[in-house]
């Protein structure tokens, strides 16, 4: 099963490409127009992927216009899918909860996981599992292990 994560935001979105069955995994950061036109395309090998999604949630605190903005990018990625019926929206609460087991969690405990279960970075000249791995795509491949889990 190979699943394609997409954490958003607002102008930028971390995707990670992983295959659990052979703990592969590809992480890019994307400017939003390039993956909305990436997954249009609908690459070879990607058409029978599972997609999963990070989603805004609620937590009864005022947002800003960037949480605005990443909900319209969230919308139309969705709509690029393959099959959008079946893009899982997953929230960061559900991946906290299952990494952490707290939804008190920060991006630095969840960090800890992904290195706990996948190893050191390494370097360039060693490069470990999660070299490369930054930013939003440290957010999407907490999402992709999330779903390769079953825990969403």
């Amino acid at each position: 099963m190979l699943i394609l994560a997409i954490d958003p935001g607002p102008e930028r979105s971390g995707i990670v490409r992983y295959d659990p069955e052979r703990s592969t995994l590809r992480p890019e950061i994307m400017e939003n127009p390039d993956l909305l036109r990436w997954l249009r395309l609908k690459p070879a090998g990607y058409e029978s992927c599972v997609v999963a999604i990070e989603m805004i949630a609620s937590y009864g605190m005022p947002v800003g216009k960037e949480v605005f903005a990443t909900c319209v990018w969230i919308g139309r990625f969705v709509e690029a899918c393959p099959e959008p019926d079946a893009v899982r929206l997953i929230p960061r609460l559900a991946v906290k909860l299952h990494l952490c087991r707290s939804a008190r969690a920060k991006d630095a405990n969840i960090w800890r996981a992904l290195l706990d279960r996948f190893g050191p970075v390494g370097t360039k000249a060693a490069p470990g599992k999660l070299y490369g791995v930054r930013s939003h795509a440290r957010a999407a491949l907490a999402l992709a292990v999330t779903v390769a889990d079953g825990a969403a």
